[in-house]
């Protein structure tokens, strides 16, 4: 570690990461060919202007957060001990919270381990990488992870868009056991299933649990439409609860095929009904056969993917809910989701609130959450609670 180089920031700059933030941006940090020819990822100790220890993290020059921490006290080794110690602390707290290992056991900064997520799946782990950072210590990654939970399967899953950003090529590999077929995994005392290999992100939306446990609750005895359904969450968990009916539509056959496995599963294959379609065109076709329900969740992905998509991420936003609206029967609910960080929760409500005025519907916001707790937030970070899901009650 006495070869880490020491960067060091502009006067006056580093406020947020003076106040506990991890997160440096390239135009707080003074840039010298030095620091500009550092290898995507190095290791960095950085330093205010005044000579201050902010900490230690890794850096990259292409990217707009140049720095990302992982720890307070420069001089810490980052290798297998220090992944194992914060997998261990991270899997304490899940096992305070949940009583079977079904989970996000790593959600990045919200457990001081930016750039990397982890999705248990029983004995099967996915790995999720984003930053040049963590593809450096892919290797340390592994060995902690297997030193706290010697899971039978572990899934590199480097294949989210965001690493572009990053200057890193995508990819896909097992690098730990052998993984042939979906895993199956218990959620809100339901059973589905998960494609760590295939399936969207890890492979399973971890984070809407709590979310649609509140939305089973009110489906007893009535009908109920899922749009952009994935593997069947929403829907499948609604019929368990006792919907009569249940709609699921998606783009993604091999998501519907998994939702399906898990409607049988369940014993409600005779309840639910998945169709292959675009949510969009799904939405006008029964919109144009005048057909209602009493529960409509849409949960769609995200529309605002940086701060350019804004204005027009917030137009699709007010239309979905205009058109979903006009779905919904009256005493009926409506469930609206956006998992997009850069779209605000105040504006997204307001957009949401606006299409169901423009549906000649009158609403009441009953329920206003974001992730599920494996879901953390890190408390200088506010960017990182993503996830907004909002229940409105319609009259």
């Amino acid at each position: 570690m006495a070869k880490v180089p020491i960067l060091r920031l502009k006067p006056r700059e580093g406020r947020r990461a003076r106040a506990g933030a991890p997160w440096i941006f390239s135009n707080e940090i003074a840039l010298d060919s030095g620091v500009k020819s550092l290898l995507p990822g190095a290791l960095v100790k950085v330093q205010g202007d005044d000579g201050r220890h902010l900490g230690l993290g890794t850096f990259n020059p292409g990217s707009l957060i140049a720095v990302r921490l992982l720890d307070a006290t420069p001089d810490t080794e980052i290798d297998r001990r220090f992944f194992a110690e914060r997998f261990a602390r991270a899997l304490d707290l899940r096992s305070s919270l949940y009583d079977q290992p079904y989970y996000r056991l790593v959600h990045a900064e919200g457990d001081r381990l930016p750039g990397l997520i982890v999705d248990r799946f029983g004995d099967t782990c996915t790995v999720q990488i984003t930053t040049a950072g963590m593809e450096l210590l892919a290797e340390a990654i592994c060995s902690g992870l297997d030193d706290v939970l010697s899971p039978a399967n572990v899934v590199l899953r480097a294949d989210a868009p965001v690493r572009s950003l990053e200057g890193l090529a995508s990819y896909t590999r097992v690098v730990k056991g052998e993984i042939s077929h979906p895993v199956a995994l218990a959620e809100n005392g339901a059973r589905y299933f998960a494609d760590p290999m295939r399936g969207q992100k890890t492979g399973w939306y971890f984070d809407q649990r709590d979310n649609r446990a509140f939305v089973a609750s009110l489906t007893r005895r009535r009908s109920f439409l899922d749009l952009y359904c994935h593997s069947g969450g929403f829907a499948v968990l609604a019929a368990k609860a006792g919907a009569c009916v249940v709609h699921g539509t998606d783009s993604s056959a091999s998501a519907l095929a998994l939702a399906a496995d898990a409607a049988e599963a369940n014993g409600v294959q005779g309840v639910c009904h998945f169709v292959k379609a675009d949510a969009i065109e799904e939405l006008e076709r029964l919109a144009g056969a005048s057909q209602r329900f009493d529960i409509v969740a849409c949960d769609p992905p995200p529309f605002v993917k940086s701060r350019k998509d804004l204005e027009a991420g917030s137009r699709a936003y007010r239309k979905l809910a205009r058109i979903t609206a006009g779905l919904v029967s009256s005493g009926g609910f409506l469930l609206l989701a956006s998992c997009s960080h850069n779209m605000p929760a105040e504006r997204f409500q307001a957009e949401c609130a606006t299409g169901i005025a423009r549906a000649g519907r009158s609403a009441k916001l009953i329920r206003a959450a974001g992730a599920s707790p494996d879901h953390p937030v890190h408390p200088m970070l506010p960017e990182t609670a993503y996830l907004k899901a909002l229940v409105h009650a319609l009259d």
